[in-house]
């Protein structure tokens, strides 16, 4: 048991004192309004070394049955890329400090898009074309497989807005049965929904958070003796919900 406990102190010694690059990306679903072109996306490095950080773009496409598949962005006219890019899509972010990536948009406007925009910490190579020396990448190398490291990357989903976005959010509301329907061009969000005792609103399920993207529903079946609550977010407009059962 002693023997145990020692190699358990050495390696969460080892951790601690190899902690390396630790990333925060803030939110995690971010939005781009139809008359923005540009988001400025910043990236806080909360670890104890240098953050080396690769930003990866791809096309997220949404099936009526819910599920979901990623593709890389189509290039067009040679060079140019239809969706959204970052600039610029390697970061050098220093132990405790931040830096900013400007995620741009160019292609059509007239229905929405996503994309799953990944923060991926790397030990740099001569290909990644970050700017550091040979010597530098080599002593950053050293440094990190000098104890136990878990670089961890973060993925965000970036909502691109319509030029003309238009909500039209529809509620049906029957007598054990609830149902939002998404009718607009652009996504909603179901905020902090609650699922709660109406005796007692300490007794409640997990909190819930949809994004209700265009010809999509939420619904679900009222109980008596339970309250359902959440906030509609249609952009900046916020509304607060209250559904008895």
């Amino acid at each position: 048991m002693k023997f145990l406990y020692t190699m358990l102190c050495t390696l969460m010694f080892s951790m601690n004192a190899h902690a390396g690059p630790s990333l925060q990306i803030g939110t995690f679903y971010d939005f781009m309004k139809g008359t923005q072109s540009s988001y400025l996306k910043r990236i806080h490095n909360g670890g104890t070394s240098t953050a080396f950080v690769k930003v990866e773009i791809k096309e997220i496409f949404y099936e009526k049955n819910g599920k979901s598949r990623e593709e890389p962005l189509k290039v067009v006219e040679g060079s140019t890329r239809d969706g959204l890019v970052a600039s610029p899509a390697r970061l050098i972010v220093p132990a405790k400090g931040t830096q900013g990536t400007r995620l741009l948009y160019t292609g059509d406007r007239s229905k929405e898009r996503y994309f799953r925009v990944r923060f991926l910490p790397v030990v740099p190579e001569k290909e990644d074309k970050f700017a550091v020396s040979e010597s530098e990448r080599e002593s950053y190398e050293k440094s990190m497989s000098a104890g136990f490291n878990v670089m961890a990357g973060y993925g965000s989903v970036f909502f691109v807005r319509p030029a003309e976005t238009r909500f039209d959010t529809r509620i049906d509301n029957i007598a054990n049965r609830y149902k939002v329907q998404n009718n607009g061009n652009s996504v909603v969000v179901i905020d902090a929904f609650k699922d709660c005792s109406a005796k007692n609103e300490d007794e409640c399920k997990p909190t819930k958070k949809v994004h209700l993207i265009p010809g999509h529903d939420f619904a679900f079946d009222k109980q008596a003796g339970r309250v359902y609550r959440y906030n509609l977010i249609e952009d900046g407009k916020k509304t607060p919900v209250e559904v008895k059962g």
